[in-house]
C-alpha cells in the first residue's frame, strides 16, 4: 500500500475544501456529503471558518483504501492566512492545485504556483466549476500553459470512451514523452508509455496532470483519484530517526500538540527526542558593553513522547509507533517550533511569504502587559508569522500580520481563548533594509577578562533570499569551533538596519577573519563582536530602504483603461503591456504589475466608484523592492543608530586594565587584524603562519597614533558638562551624567569624523546632530492630562482637597485665558474611566475641547490615540508629569511639557500678552 502526504491548495473560493469532502465522499471515508456553505464541512471544524465560509487553519484528514493510505491536508486559500499554507508544503508529496473554471488563473493563484516550485512539489491540477456557464475546458488548458508551465498536461484521453480514445490518446503520450529525453527514447522504440515512466515525470514536476470537473456535482473527482493512484510514487526514507515539524496547536483541553511528519525511522510512545533549545537566547541580547553573557548557544533537551495521534477532522486514533512517511500530532514536546527539524532533520530554511503590516494592540487595563504578551506568545507558537514585537523603550506590545482578515480572526481567536477583548491600532508598514555594495564589518569585544574580534563581509543578495551565509575564512585563520559559533549568532535574530531601524534582509554575510584568546575567549564574547561587526559594516554601507509590493491584476472596461494607467502611475506601480479582452461582448482590459502596498491600501473601493462596481482588482504580496519614497519614510521614523545602544555599532578595547568603548568610525584605528577586503578583492597577504603564535599583549601596544587618539577620547570622557545643561537633558530625555558624557562624546567624535553612511540615489537633509529633516507646515496643537497637571500645581491641588469641580473649572479658565493668546488648539482629557457604563463626553468650554473618557479608557490611552490620528496635522506638545504619557507621546514626535513648566508657559505668556495689550491701549 503506498503511504502519500498531499495538499490541497488554491485561490480563495476555487472550491478547494469542496474537493476534499468530494474526495473523502466518494473513496468511503465520510457517509454525508457536506458542503461550505452549508457549515457543515468535514474539514472547516472551527467556529470563524464556519461563519465566513473560508478555510483559516490547515486540517488533516485520512483516506484509506485496499491500494493507498493518503494523508490529505487542506490548507488555506485567502491571502492573509497563506503563512499557513505555506509551512504544510515542506511535508508534502504532492499537492492539487484546484483552479475555477471560470475565474481561471487568479493573482494568487500564480503566488501557489511560485511556492511550490520553490519548495519542489509535484502537482497535479483540478480544474474545478467546469458546470457553470463560462467555463471552457481549451480556454482554461491554453491559459493554464502559457501562465503557469507549458508541461501542463490534459489527462482526460485515459478516461475517454474507444471511439475517440485511440487519436487523443497518441497525443497524450506524444506530450507525456517529450517531456524527457529518455522516456521519449523509450517511445520512440515501443509505442508505448508505462504508468510508471510517467509517474516518473510526474514525480520529477516535468509533467503537471491537469483533471476538469465539478467537485460541488462529483464530476472529475473519480478520474482525480485514479491519477493519483496510478501516478505518484512513494517517497524513500533511511533508517535513522528524523521528522519535520510543521504546525503547533492545543487540543481543547489544552495539551500542546506538535504536528509533524516522520522522515526517517520511527517514533515510540515514551520515546525520548533531542530538541535544539534557544528559548533563553532572548536574555543574552544586550548589547551593552558593561554586559558580558557568557552562556551557551542553545542546549540539547530530551523531552518525552507521552502519546501519538492519528488526525482525520477532529477526531483522532491515538496509536503507540509509526513509521516514516506518517503525519501526525505528538503530546509531550514543548521546545519544538513549527519549521523545526527533529533527528537527522534540519530546521526549515526563512519561509517566503511574510507579514508587510504591523499594529500595536490595545486591551483593557485589568490585563497586565506581561499577562498579554504571555498570551500572544502562545499564539505565536501556533503561527509564528504572527510575529509578537515587545517595543521595550515603549512599553508597547505590538504585532505584525497579513491583513485586515487576519486581524479579525486574531480579535476573535483571542477572545475565545483568553476572554479578553483586543483592539488594533492604525496599521503601518514593515520596511526592511539591505545594502548596495559589498563592505566589510570589524566588531571587538575586549573588556577585562574577555576577548574577540570578528570581521564579516556584507554583499547584497538577490531580492527575497533574507539573510544568508557566505564562505567562511581558513581554518588556519581562525578555528571551525570559532567560525560555528559566529554563524550561530549571525542566525539567530534579526539584526536592524540603519536607515529606520528596519530589519536586514537580502543580504549574503561571510566570515572573513577573526581572532580570540587562548585563555580570556568565551561563547558570549564571540556574541558581542559578531553583533557589533554586522552593524559596523552597516554604518559604513551604502544603504537601501526596501518596501512590499503587491503584484496586482485590474481588470476594467475598456473605457476606464485611461484613469486605471493614470492611477498606477501615480501609485508609482511598474505594470505590463494592456491586455486586450472579449467579456460577454463587450471590450475589457487586464492590466498586470506590482504596486507598493503603502499606496494601494484603499484602491479597490476606488476603482469600485468610477466603474460603478464592475472593475476588478486582485492583489497578492510579491516581496520586497526598493522603497518609492525613501527619504519620507527615514524622516518620519527620525532613527538615530548611533542612539540605539541595544544595536550599537561601536566596539569595546581594553587598555591598562580596563576596558573603553571606540566609536565605530574609529574602530579602524584600533582593531588587531587587519582589513581582508581591499578593492573589491579578498586580500590575505598579511595572514601567514606566523599568526599561529598569537600574542593578546602584541596586539594591545598601540602606536604613537593610536595613543593619541585615545587619549583625546579619554579627554572627552573627563569632560564636565554645564549643570544647567544636566539639568535639562536629565528632565527632558532621562539621561544621568554617564548618559549625557557618551552622549557628548559621540558629538565630538560626530564633529570630528564625518559620517560617510548613504543611502542609494537618496539626498537626506540632516539637522547638526545627523537626523533627517522632513518639514511641514503645521498648526500647533496643545494636549492637556487634565487630572496630572491639577495635582501638579500646588494651588490646584490644594483646592482640589476641597472641591475638585472647583479645580477643574479653575484649570480650564488658566487654559482659556492661555489660548486667547497662543491661538492655538487645546483639548483638556480628564479620566472618567471608573465611572460604570460612561459612554465618555466632549463639550467646548470657551475655546478648549473638553474630553471626558468613556468606561475603560485612561486619559493616556485617549492622549496616545489622538496624538497618533493628529500628528500629521498638528504639531502637537502634551503637557503632563506622567512619565507614561510623555515616552508615548514622545514616540509620535510629541513635544512634552511637564506641569511645572506649563505653569510657567502660562504666566509668561499671559504676562507678556497683557503686557503688550496695555500698551497698545494707551497708545490708542
Amino acid at each position: 500500500m503506498k503511504k502519500i502526504n498531499i495538499g490541497i491548495l488554491a485561490h480563495v473560493d476555487a472550491g478547494k475544501t469542496t474537493l476534499s469532502e468530494a474526495l473523502l465522499y466518494k473513496t468511503g471515508q465520510i457517509r454525508k456529503l457536506g458542503r461550505v456553505d452549508h457549515k457543515d464541512a468535514f474539514l472547516d471544524t472551527d467556529s470563524m471558518e464556519k461563519q465566513r465560509g473560508i478555510t483559516i487553519f490547515s486540517k488533516q484528514a485520512r483516506i484509506k483504501t485496499e491500494k493507498m493510505d493518503i494523508t490529505l491536508l487542506d490548507t488555506p486559500g485567502h491571502v492573509d492566512f497563506s503563512a499557513e499554507m505555506e509551512r504544510t508544503l515542506d511535508i508534502l508529496d504532492y499537492a492539487v492545485l484546484v483552479i475555477s473554471g471560470t475565474d481561471k488563473i487568479q493573482s494568487h493563484t500564480r503566488t501557489v504556483w511560485k511556492l511550490l516550485k520553490h519548495y519542489k512539489v509535484p502537482t497535479f491540477v483540478f480544474v474545478n466549476k467546469m458546470d457553470l456557464d463560462g467555463a471552457d475546458k481549451e480556454e482554461v488548458l491554453e491559459e493554464l500553459k502559457s501562465g503557469l508551465s507549458n508541461e501542463c498536461v490534459d489527462f482526460s484521453p485515459i478516461f475517454e470512451e474507444d471511439s475517440v480514445k485511440n487519436t487523443k490518446l497518441n497525443e497524450w503520450k506524444e506530450e507525456i514523452a517529450v517531456s524527457d529525453d529518455e522516456l521519449l527514447e523509450k517511445f520512440m522504440e515501443t509505442g508505448e508509455l508505462k504508468e510508471s515512466d510517467v509517474a516518473k515525470v510526474v514525480k520529477g514536476r516535468k509533467v503537471f496532470p491537469c483533471i476538469f470537473g465539478s467537485a460541488l456535482k462529483l464530476e472529475g473527482v473519480d478520474e482525480l483519484y485514479s491519477v493519483l493512484e496510478k501516478y505518484t510514487i512513494q517517497p524513500k526514507y533511511g533508517s535513522d530517526f528524523g521528522a519535520k515539524v510543521y504546525k503547533i496547536s492545543h487540543d481543547d483541553s489544552g495539551k500542546r500538540l506538535t504536528f509533524l511528519k516522520v522522515t526517517g525511522g520511527t517514533v515510540k510512545v515514551k520515546d525520548l527526542i533531542d530538541i535544539r533549545d534557544y528559548s533563553d537566547n532572548s536574555v543574552h541580547r544586550d548589547s551593552d558593553a558593561s554586559k558580558c553573557n557568557n552562556a551557551s548557544n542553545g542546549s540539547n533537551v530530551s523531552e518525552k513522547v507521552d502519546q501519538i495521534r492519528i488526525y482525520s477532522g477532529l477526531k483522532f486514533e491515538a496509536v503507540d509507533v509509526v513509521e516514516a512517511g506518517t503525519v501526525c500530532a505528538v503530546v509531550g514536546l514543548t521546545k519544538t517550533k513549527a519549521g523545526m527539524g527533529l533527528g537527522v532533520e534540519k530546521n526549515e530554511n526563512e519561509s517566503i511569504l511574510e507579514p508587510v503590516l504591523n499594529y500595536q494592540i490595545f486591551f483593557p487595563d485589568n490585563i497586565t502587559k506581561t499577562q498579554m504578551l504571555q498570551n500572544l506568545r502562545v499564539l505565536e507558537e501556533e503561527d509564528p508569522k504572527l510575529n509578537v514585537v515587545w517595543n521595550e523603550e515603549l512599553k508597547e506590545i505590538h504585532v505584525q500580520l497579513m491583513g485586515p482578515v487576519q486581524i479579525e480572526v486574531l480579535t476573535h481567536l483571542i477572545k475565545e481563548r483568553f476572554d479578553i477583548n483586543v483592539t488594533f491600532g492604525e496599521g503601518s508598514i514593515v520596511y526592511k533594509e539591505t545594502i548596495a555594495e559589498p563592505v566589510e564589518g570589524v566588531g571587538h569585544f575586549e573588556p577585562l577578562r574577555h576577548y574577540a574580534e570578528v570581521h564579516l563581509l556584507l554583499e547584497p543578495g538577490e531580492r527575497g533570499t533574507g539573510v544568508t551565509l557566505g564562505k567562511k575564512c581558513s581554518t588556519d585563520i581562525l578555528d571551525l569551533n570559532w567560525q560555528r559559533l559566529i554563524t550561530t549568532h549571525i542566525e539567530e535574530r534579526e539584526h536592524k538596519g540603519v536607515l529606520t531601524g528596519s530589519g536586514l534582509t537580502d543580504v549574503r554575510i561571510s566570515i572573513l577573519t577573526g581572532r580570540a584568546h587562548q585563555k580570556h575567549t568565551e561563547g558570549g564574547d564571540f556574541r558581542q563582536a559578531t553583533y557589533r561587526a554586522i552593524r559596523n559594516a552597516l554604518m559604513k554601507a551604502k544603504n537601501v530602504l526596501l518596501e512590499p509590493y503587491f503584484s496586482f491584476e485590474i481588470e476594467v472596461p475598456k473605457e476606464n483603461l485611461g484613469r486605471t494607467l493614470s492611477d498606477m502611475e501615480q501609485n508609482f506601480a511598474k505594470y505590463n503591456s494592456p491586455e486586450f479582452l472579449q467579456i460577454n461582448g463587450e471590450e475589457w482590459t487586464r492590466l498586470t504589475g506590482k504596486v507598493p502596498v503603502s499606496t494601494v491600501a484603499n484602491y479597490k473601493s476606488v476603482l469600485n466608484e468610477y466603474t460603478s462596481g464592475r472593475g476588478r482588482i486582485t492583489l497578492n504580496l510579491d516581496g520586497y523592492d526598493v522603497c518609492h519614497n525613501p527619504e519620507e519614510v527615514i524622516a518620519e521614523r527620525g532613527y538615530n543608530p548611533e542612539m540605539d545602544l541595544k544595536n550599537t555599532a561601536d566596539s569595546v578595547f581594553c587598555a591598562h586594565g580596563a576596558g573603553f568603548v571606540v566609536p565605530w568610525a574609529e574602530v579602524e584605528n584600533y582593531m588587531h587584524l587587519d582589513y581582508v577586503y581591499k578593492g573589491g578583492e579578498l586580500d590575505y597577504s598579511g595572514y601567514g603562519d606566523e599568526l599561529e603564535d598569537f600574542d593578546i599583549q602584541a596586539f594591545t601596544a598601540l602606536s604613537k597614533r593610536k595613543e593619541e587618539e585615545k587619549r583625546k577620547l579619554e579627554k572627552m570622557n573627563s569632560y564636565e558638562v554645564d549643570a544647567e545643561l544636566q539639568s535639562i537633558y536629565q528632565r527632558e530625555f532621562g539621561m544621568n551624567k554617564d548618559d549625557m558624557l557618551d552622549y557628548e562624546r559621540k558629538k565630538w567624535v560626530k564633529k570630528n569624523k564625518s559620517d560617510d553612511r548613504k543611502t542609494e540615489g537618496v539626498k537626506v537633509k540632516k539637522d547638526r546632530h545627523g537626523n533627517p529633516i522632513y518639514k511641514k507646515n503645521k498648526e500647533q496643537m496643545l494636549i492637556v492630562d487634565g487630572y496630572n497637571i491639577i495635582f501638579g500645581w500646588p494651588e490646584l491641588n490644594e483646592l482640589a482637597n476641597t472641591n475638585m469641580d472647583s479645580a477643574r473649572d479653575k484649570l480650564l479658565d488658566e487654559l482659556a485665558n492661555y489660548q486667547g493668546f497662543k491661538h492655538c488648539e487645546i483639548i483638556v482629557v480628564f479620566d472618567a474611566y471608573k465611572n460604570k457604563n460612561n459612554p465618555g463626553k466632549k463639550n467646548k468650554y470657551h475655546n478648549l475641547t473638553v474630553v471626558y473618557t468613556k468606561e475603560d479608557e485612561k486619559a493616556d490611552t485617549y492622549i496616545e490615540r489622538t496624538v497618533n490620528n493628529l500628528k500629521d496635522k498638528y504639531t502637537i506638545t502634551v503637557a503632563s508629569s506622567d512619565g507614561l504619557v510623555q515616552l508615548t507621546s514622545m514616540k509620535f514626535g510629541s513635544l512634552r511639557l511637564s506641569a511645572r513648566l506649563l505653569k510657567k508657559e502660562i504666566d509668561f505668556t499671559c504676562n507678556n500678552g497683557m503686557e503688550q495689550y496695555e500698551r497698545g491701549k494707551n497708545r490708542e
